[in-house]
């Protein structure tokens, strides 16, 4: 079951609260993303299975009551919208096609060679990637899970990134911004909205079928079509490449986010707030976040 579910829904069910930090606003939060994906009842049986250990008691009738009030405000992958400017389907994957840059294209060994950067000691450099990625009065939206994150100036940051899994690959443009969908009982503003998101600065590709090798391959290939910045590595399964939006149209970049989903690039990352790994950051698991290419040039200096 997990395997068919998007990843930033996967790292929500891997990442429940313990009891007195927001048990059931999770349950209904995940309740939302999963309406999509499954019925009901088997809604209720995965959430109470995650629920299982979190330190107090949670009654079936509450996960239940949960589920079925999301349903109200469940949320709808972009590929099923049908108004609005991410009405256009995204394609399926192209197996040929993307066997055949693999095949042509090399694997990580050769994206580490080209890279214009090569980090080759164990320490992190989160905090000096981050400095050339955003303006230094830059508002950037961290977390370190899926419900544990804030926006703040650059600045305030400082010295905390490394130990973070999570950030949106855009400027904020407000400390807060209106929620889409508040759950009931909960403040309609949040840290982390489409609504507080600036516009795009990286569009960012993740890779999480296949080997690194393979990912690499289709991080190469896609390379030649746009300026790729940064990939990095999750700590888990995936290659994320950062590729620099700035300044760039939002036909020229769909053009370019379609040709990579219809290689299996995950269309998720296509919304601005998305949360992305955070280059050279600490995953929950404590496996690093690898940086693999990194091309500092394509920034101009801030």
């Amino acid at each position: 079951m997990m395997l068919q579910l998007p990843p930033f829904i996967q790292d929500l069910l891997s990442t429940p609260p313990r009891a007195g930090d927001g048990v059931h606003n999770w349950v209904f939060r995940v309740a939302r993303h999963l309406h999509p994906h499954m019925p009901e009842d088997k809604i209720v049986s995965l959430l109470k299975d995650r629920v299982a250990g979190c330190g107090r008691n949670v009654p079936i009738n509450e996960i239940e009551d949960a589920v079925r009030n999301s349903a109200r405000c469940a949320w709808r992958p972009a590929t099923t919208r049908t108004s609005g400017p991410l009405a256009k389907k995204w394609p399926n994957v192209n197996c040929n096609q993307r066997a055949e840059i693999i095949r042509t294209n090399g694997g990580l060994a050769d994206l580490w060679e080209c890279s214009p950067v090569r980090i080759e000691d164990n320490n992190q450099h989160t905090e000096e990637i981050i400095d050339r990625l955003f303006p230094h009065d830059a508002l950037l939206c961290c977390g370190a899970s899926q419900f544990a994150f804030d926006t703040r100036p650059r600045e305030q940051w400082r010295a905390k990134l490394a130990h973070l899994q999570f950030i949106v690959p855009n400027p904020m443009t407000a400390r807060f911004g209106k929620k889409q969908h508040p759950m009931p009982g909960t403040r309609d503003v949040s840290a982390h909205t489409l609504d507080n998101t600036g516009p795009r600065r990286f569009l960012v590709c993740e890779f999480d079928g296949g080997t690194l090798d393979e990912q690499a391959g289709l991080m190469l290939h896609l390379s030649a079509l746009g300026p790729l910045v940064l990939v990095l590595h999750s700590g888990g399964k995936s290659l994320h490449g950062w590729f620099l939006a700035e300044g760039k149209s939002e036909e020229m970049l769909r053009r370019f986010f379609h040709h990579a989903v219809s290689l299996g690039a995950d269309p998720t990352t296509w919304t601005r707030s998305q949360f992305v790994r955070m280059p050279d950051g600490t995953r929950d698991s404590g496996e690093k976040q690898a940086v693999y290419f990194l091309n500092l040039s394509l920034m101009k200096v801030q």
